[in-house]
């Protein structure tokens, strides 16, 4: 069967309001949030790669890393659709387990990390916001799974 015009606008529309659906609530803070941890992130391990990346290589990398990973979050939760938002809840998880194990290590071997990365003790010196956003992000990307 061949689609009308009428159908094929049809899927379209559905298309773009599930692609809205991400960035809608709630979606709209874990964007604004993002974006203002891919600035913070990207900035500060920028600076600190240019001027004294050989102090600590580790935490610097591991900073730029992260500032990477939410900028993919960002854009993923913009874009929207499904494609994005198992992409999304994928880096997401990846983000997590990030922060858990880079928070362990910086407690457990503290020589390691001479300067704090953005996953420092869990996220301390961002007020724990990168334990909290991946969780509230996998929450929210699992409630705005479509039909």
């Amino acid at each position: 069967m061949v689609a009308t015009s009428g159908e094929a606008g049809t899927g379209a529309a559905e298309e773009k309001r599930a692609r809205k659906r991400l960035i809608g609530g709630p979606g709209i803070l874990l964007v604004w949030l993002y974006g203002v941890m891919v600035v913070g992130a990207v900035s500060r391990s920028t600076y600190q790669i240019a001027t004294e990346f050989d102090r600590a290589p580790l935490p610097y990398t591991l900073s730029a890393l992260a500032g990477v990973v939410y900028g993919f979050i960002t854009y993923t939760l913009v874009r929207g659709g499904e494609t994005a938002r198992r992409a999304a809840l994928v880096c997401c998880a990846a983000e997590l387990v990030g922060v858990l194990t880079v928070g362990t290590w910086t407690l457990v071997e503290p020589s390691a990390f001479p300067d704090a990365t953005v996953w420092s003790d869990y996220g301390m010196g961002y007020l724990f916001i990168p334990v909290l956003l991946p969780l509230s992000a996998m929450y929210w990307l699992r409630r705005a799974r479509t039909a």
